[in-house]
């Protein structure tokens, strides 16, 4: 194990929190860890005005970002946008100067509508996820960061009758644990579909 210990930042954007039966709950199950700090940025920023100085601060003190939501038409919701456009500017995330985000990990943990056969060339949707998530993974690219595979639950509308929300809450918080006892293999985890598709591989025991 790492003497160095990860710090994990989620920044987490669902503009419906009411109608939320997966996400919250996910959001809720990241708390509670030493490592990780959980944003709500539609309760922090109703109006959209970002701290960008406070923002930039928070990605610096941490290692792996993680953007946390609904998957809305293909992309996140609005403010999580917002938030990139105003908080990832050149001189800090990119750029020749921008080294503010080299080195660290970035993945997203999220929810679809659309089952999972859907999302692939033959299906509804023609893009799997991966490919939907490339503007967010050449983010990650441009900034230097590590892109991870996608923490992903399909089929969003019907887990909770089918009583899927459980384990992926408990696979999540495994995650998490993985992260700060070092156990995350991050190579296999940058190539998989979805993080939590082989969830045992990309933990050592």
């Amino acid at each position: 194990m790492s003497a160095f210990q990860k710090k994990v930042l989620i920044l987490f954007a669902h503009p419906s929190q009411n109608r939320s039966e997966i996400n919250v709950p996910l959001f809720n199950a990241s708390k509670g860890f030493d490592h990780v700090t959980t944003v709500d940025l539609y309760a922090e920023y109703p109006n959209f005005r970002i701290d960008i100085d406070k923002e930039q601060r928070r990605l610096r003190d941490h290692d792996v970002i993680v953007f946390m939501f609904p998957l809305y038409w293909y992309s996140t919701p609005s403010l999580l946008k917002e938030w990139q456009d105003l908080v990832l500017e050149y001189g800090f995330a990119y750029g020749s100067e921008g080294k503010a985000l080299v080195g660290k990990k970035f993945l997203c943990a999220l929810t679809a509508g659309g089952s999972e056969s859907s999302y692939r060339k033959e299906g509804f949707n023609h893009f799997t996820i991966r490919q939907l998530l490339q503007p967010l993974e050449q983010m990650a690219e441009l900034t230097g960061m590590e892109f991870l595979a996608p923490f992903a639950l399909f089929g969003a509308g019907t887990a909770t009758e089918e009583q899927r929300i459980s384990k992926h809450l408990t696979n999540w918080r495994r995650v998490l644990m993985a992260i700060k006892e070092d156990k995350l293999d991050y190579d296999v985890a940058s190539k998989l579909s979805k993080l939590n598709h082989s969830i045992d591989l990309v933990i050592a025991e």
